[in-house]
Formats: structure tokens, sequence, C-alpha cells
């Protein structure tokens, strides 16, 4: 986009001669330049959008996004709609068990509604989660038929498990007819994501019935793109997006829950080009090895002082620690680096590609420190000079 500025007589020009734009119409008044001076300026960067709610209600909101890039608007609000309607995690009861019931075309004594009724009663129940469900949880119905009249059960009387919570505790299930009514059940509830139908639920007794179960918290979804302002560009999009929820999800939560699925997604061909993070020594040791006391390798005496002085006594401490770093330890050389990756790949807590590999010591004497420190004591004693010849 380019934009043009008219200078006027009242925009003065300070600027060099050489560094001065052309120049139309100059003329001179009082000793100072003056003149009309057209400018191009281009717009490198573009306005950001925002989010902003609209409305909201029960389990219902409203947002508009604005300014989108001219087409944007369809493609967020498309993959948005379908990430809603699909992938965001929820609750549902997956199959029953009913006494005496044994498929969903029978009909349950004293009772108004047959099994195929109960089901459809039983699949608008909401439920939302409370705490990690390690598996299906189950949950009981018990209800007798009163002394005169019917009596109507709903969700609120079944006995829910402490990992969920019913949103709809006035969801009719069932109308027991006569005092004699008995209606004994027992619900499985699941956590998935979007839809699962009967054919693909799990049965794992005889007498459970599979039950169509709708995962999604999501209702409904739907968008619209209208064409806003930007200067002097009306290309730009806006995005309003409606949402509404079954009560177990907040649409704020829905929302964003959406937007990091797709980020998560998309980070995924964003990073294709990075190169691989080289997997570290911990990336395969596990932490039982890790906090494996160094002493259980059968590593000398000499080795552990020298390791322990730097308060390292641990087997994850030395993985983590380059030969440089380790030969940097005073009384620790190239025989005790030796013999600590020896005994480090003889219990498999080094990688198959160093296991066996060899390290070049230039600049460096067999000798390790310790033995030099202990010749020159000696040396000293004797009245010798270790770095003077000595003739016997």
């Amino acid at each position: 986009m380019v934009l043009t500025r008219m200078f006027t007589d009242e925009d003065r020009i300070e600027a060099d001669p050489v560094d001065q734009p052309p120049v139309a119409n100059e003329r001179v008044r009082d000793g100072e330049q003056y003149g009309v001076v057209r400018r191009q300026v281009r717009l490198l960067q573009q306005p950001e959008f925002t989010i902003k709610t609209i409305e909201t209600g029960r389990n219902y909101g409203r947002y508009q996004i604005e300014p989108l890039e001219p087409g944007y608007g369809t493609t967020l609000g498309n993959a948005l709609r379908r990430i809603l309607l699909r992938s965001l995690p929820g609750c549902a009861i997956s199959r029953i068990r009913i006494d005496n019931v044994w498929h969903e075309f029978a009909t349950i004594p004293n009772v108004r509604e047959d099994v195929t009724e109960v089901v459809l009663n039983l699949k608008s129940i909401r439920l939302r989660r409370i705490i990690e469900m390690h598996g299906d949880v189950r949950a009981h119905l018990y209800a007798r038929g009163e002394g005169s009249g019917e009596r109507i059960v709903t969700a609120g009387d079944v006995e829910w498990p402490a990992e969920v919570e019913l949103v709809n505790d006035d969801q009719q299930i069932a109308t027991l007819d006569g005092p004699d009514a008995v209606l004994d059940m027992d619900l499985w509830i699941s956590r998935d994501r979007g839809y699962r139908p009967a054919e693909a639920q799990e049965t794992y007794a005889l007498g459970e019935i599979p039950i169509d179960a709708i995962f999604t918290p999501i209702q409904r979804v739907n968008f619209v793109i209208e064409h806003t302002r930007v200067g002097q560009n009306v290309d730009y999009d806006r995005l309003i997006l409606e949402i509404l929820t079954d009560g177990t999800i907040e649409p704020d939560d829905a929302l964003s829950q959406s937007a990091q699925i797709l980020m998560d997604h998309a980070r995924v061909f964003a990073e294709f080009t990075k190169p691989e993070p080289e997997l570290s020594a911990n990336s395969f040791i596990s932490e039982e090895v890790q906090n494996k006391p160094l002493a259980d390798l059968g590593l000398s005496p000499r080795v552990l002082n020298a390791l322990r002085s730097k308060q390292i006594d641990k087997v994850g401490q030395v993985l983590t620690m380059d030969p440089d770093q380790l030969l940097s330890i005073r009384n620790f050389g190239p025989r005790s680096l030796t013999e600590l990756r020896e005994k480090l790949g003889e219990y498999g807590y080094l990688p198959e590609a160093e296991v066996g590999a060899s390290f070049s010591f230039d600049g460096m004497d067999d000798e390790e420190p310790e033995t030099l420190n202990a010749a020159e004591a000696i040396a000293t004693l004797g009245g010798l000079a270790v770095n003077e010849d000595t003739d016997e």
C-alpha cells in the first residue's frame, strides 16, 4: 500500500540540499527555501488482529476477530469450527447393564419406557470431568416405585463416581408405573473425543448394552465473514464466531483449547526444517539408573575419591559431563577416564555409538596427576628437582 502526503508551506525543509527530495513550485522567501514536496510512504507492517467478545449467555459465546488478511477469515473460521466439533475431549455413558434385561429391544416390568427409549434418554446426560479418569468409571442407579402413582427417575437419582460431575440433573431416564417397579442399572462412563457409535463400543460381560457415545462438549458452531476497513483498504476480513456448548465447558475455554490444538499441529510444519536436537545421555537412562551410586559400579578408590572431591557420586552426573570436564578434575586423568567408561559400558549405561570409542589425549602425560605429585615430593626429599637431569 502506498500513501502520498503533500507538504505545504507549514513544513520546513531542513535537510541538506543534496539530501532534499525533488521540489516542485520552488520559491524563496526571507532567505529561506520552501516548496511543495511529494513523499511516498510504504506500510511494511500489517495490523495485528484482536479478539473481542460480543455476546455471552448460558453456554453461548459470540466473538469478533478483526482485522484479518484477505482470505484468512475463512481459513481460521473453518479450521476452528472443525476442531471444536470433533477434537475437544468430553465424558459420556458408553455402556449400561440393567437387571434382568439381556438386550436393548426388551421391556422392563412396570416401567413405561422400553430399553430403547431409556438408552435414548441416557445419551442426553451430560457429565463434566472433575479429576483424572483412569479408564472407564462406573455409576449405579437403583429406583423403586412409590406407593401410589408414578415416579419419574432422573439423572439426579444416579450415584455418580467422584471423577465426574452431573450437569443436567433433571434429565429424565424412565417412568415407574407401579409400586412394584424396580430399576436397577449399572452405567459406565468413558472419556474420549468426538463421537463413538455403539458398534465400536467394547462389552465385557453378558447383558451389557453399548450406547452411541457423544463425547464432544460442543453442540453448535457457526462463523460469518464480513469485510472490514483498515485505512483506505476495505479488503480485510472480520470473523464472527458463535459457539454453543452443552454446559460441561465454557465457550471461552472451548475456543482457547481449539486454538491450542491448531497451534500444536501447525508447529510440526513450522519446525519441519529445524535440525533434530541431539539426544542427551539422560534421554535413554531411567531415573533409577541416574540416581545409582558410582560405588556400585566397582570403581577403584582412586577414581571414586577424585570424583567425590567435586561432589560427584551418582551415575547420572558423570553421564552428563564431557570427557574434558572429567579430565579437569584433580587426580582424574586418562586412565581414570578409561576405567570409568569401561564400567559404564559394562553395565550398559553408555550409548551404543560410544561403547568402545577411543579418545585422544594429546599433550597429556600418561601418568596421573597424583603420580606426578608423589614423584615430585620424593624428588624434593632427595634434594633433586624433578625437571633436572640426574646422573647416577
